[in-house]
Formats: structure tokens, C-alpha cells, sequence
């Protein structure tokens, strides 16, 4: 059985989205801290996500030059929706090695089944990226196996929270701690 790991940046503060949804504060300038996001991220078997997200990332990565693109694109998806299957875009209109855009899966069902039938598969571990929404789902629903924390040196004051739809508090234990040169700090928990 593969684990999901909930993969997130976050600010010092506890948010995972600036209000105002400006979120370049997430691509800080180290680059020791993006080496280790991008190999963190290639280690999936499978990235997942929520609708929005997808779709947004569905607009960037393909022919992207840019070293998260690597990753991001070659790696299987599951898109976590409750609009049906026509969701991925159209491989006709994606640049060369978008191909797994286009091949997601779309997963309408209860998020509960959905998640346990993509674990009992075999593979490298699921990573989901968000939103914040489906982020939270997951985490209220219990199915996060790991969390991925890479907490980045700003505070926000106001912002999306990701442990927000809890209703009593969730212990985590710490499982592995790096901090970057430019101040960043990864955070890798489990339930404790």
C-alpha cells in the first residue's frame, strides 16, 4: 500500500495562500530549498490534486522550462473532482511532454474510496499539491500519511490556513527536519 504525503509551502505564520491569492512568496530564490522541492515532488508515483490547481497547472507546466516542469509533467495525475470527466484538456492543445495532463484521472467519487483505491495500487507514493480546499478534505478526512512542510521565511498576516475545518486538534510527530540556506525550513511529519 502507498502513502499519501500532503506536500505544501507555507508561510511562518501557518498560511498556505496570501488572501489576495498572490502566492510568488511560495518560489523563494534558494535554490538549495527548490532542489529539494523538485526532488521531493519526483519521487511520486502519482501527483493529485483539486480541480483549480489542476487546471493551473495544467496552463503552466507543459513546455515549461523550468525545473519543477520536469516532475510535474512526467509524473502520473488524478484530478479530485466532483464535475465529471470532462476535466483534462484536449492533448491536442498541449505542448510536447504535457501528455500526462491530458491522461488524468479524474476522480468524481467519495473522496474517502476514491484515495483508499489509488493507495491499494502499486507505485511510488501519491503526493497531493492542493488547493486548499481539497488539502483540507484530505487532512479532515484522515488519509494523510505524511505531511511535506516546506516553510518558507515570510509571514503573511492573513491568508488561507491549512489545518483551518479541523474540529480538535491533530497531533503530528516530526520525522525529519532540513533547513535551507536562505532560511527555509522542510518539515516532514506524520500522525502521530
Amino acid at each position: 500500500m502507498r502513502e499519501l504525503i500532503l506536500k505544501m509551502t507555507m508561510s511562518l505564520d501557518g498560511f498556505v495562500s496570501a488572501s489576495d491569492g498572490d502566492n510568488r512568496w511560495m518560489f523563494g530564490q534558494d535554490p538549495v530549498a527548490r532542489a529539494w522541492s523538485i526532488d521531493y515532488l519526483g519521487q511520486a508515483g502519482l501527483h493529485i490534486m483539486g480541480r483549480e490547481t489542476f487546471h493551473a497547472m495544467a496552463d503552466h507546466w507543459p513546455g515549461s522550462t523550468d525545473p519543477f516542469a520536469a516532475p510535474l509533467n512526467a509524473i502520473p495525475k488524478a484530478v479530485f473532482s466532483r464535475e465529471g470527466d470532462e476535466i483534462a484538456p484536449d492533448a491536442a492543445t498541449l505542448p510536447p511532454g504535457g501528455e500526462s495532463w491530458a491522461d488524468a484521472y479524474v476522480a468524481s467519487g467519495d473522496l474517502d474510496e476514491e484515495v483508499a483505491a489509488l493507495k491499494a495500487e502499486q507505485g511510488g507514493p501519491i503526493i497531493a499539491h492542493g488547493g486548499v480546499r481539497f488539502a483540507r478534505s484530505l487532512i479532515v478526512h484522515g488519509l494523510v500519511d505524511r505531511f511535506a512542510l516546506l516553510v518558507a521565511p515570510v509571514a503573511l498576516g492573513r491568508g488561507e490556513p491549512l489545518f483551518s475545518e479541523l474540529e480538535q486538534p491533530l497531533a503530528l510527530r516530526l520525522i525529519e527536519a532540513t533547513a535551507f540556506p536562505g532560511g527555509a525550513v522542510a518539515k516532514i511529519y506524520r500522525p502521530a
